[in-house]
């Protein structure tokens, strides 16, 4: 991933405003991040945003797809080994859905390639999101388990809906399933051999 999607911190007073914009008391929690920007922080779901839950691997392999082959993502974080796609609100009702009727389709026309299972984070879920910037002093080469990796830098960020991460995550598993098919121990055959 490029710089401009991989910032270390949120810097933005913008990004910053729209993240507290999902809590009860958003002044409260800019007065938090303020004094303690390396705080993570606990906010709610449902309002502002909806989180889709990825395991690590798959996650990153989504946001690559989002990425390289479609319209971008909204902001992602990484979190105790799972990533956070911060998606429009009413994603994590409507995409389990979309998934299982994928996976419904996909084995009956005999595509293969399963979506792991993903948490959906919306309305009534709060999620733990990673601090506003890190702390060069106590650690200036170390790899939080808590960052951001595409952080929210405006006061309304575009958030992907169920289909444009439905479609993610089909394309990231028929990739990994692509990928460890052409694995192999054995070096290529000669084609032009006489046996």
């Amino acid at each position: 991933m490029s710089s401009t999607r991989n910032p270390a911190s949120i810097s933005s007073a913008e990004g910053v405003a729209w993240l507290a914009s999902a809590g009860a008391y958003p002044r409260s929690t800019r007065t938090l991040w303020e004094e303690r920007p390396t705080a993570p922080v606990v906010l709610p779901c449902g309002t502002a945003f909806d989180v889709i839950n990825a395991p690590a691997i798959f996650g990153r392999r989504m946001l690559d797809r989002l990425w390289d082959e479609g319209p971008g993502s909204g902001p992602a974080a990484a979190y105790r080994g799972r990533i956070l796609l911060f998606s429009a609100p009413g994603t994590a009702q409507r995409l389990p859905s979309l998934v299982e009727w994928e996976e419904w389709s996909s084995s009956r026309s005999g595509h293969s390639g399963a979506i792991p299972p993903l948490l959906c984070h919306g309305t009534g879920d709060a999620v733990t999101v990673p601090p506003l910037g890190t702390d060069p002093v106590s650690a200036p080469a170390a790899r939080p388990e808590s960052r951001w990796l595409v952080a929210p830098d405006t006061r309304q960020p575009w958030l992907p809906g169920p289909e444009i991460l439905l479609w993610a995550a089909v394309r990231a598993a028929r990739a990994a399933v692509s990928a460890a098919v052409r694995i192999s121990i054995f070096p290529p055959a000669d084609q032009d051999a006489k046996v």
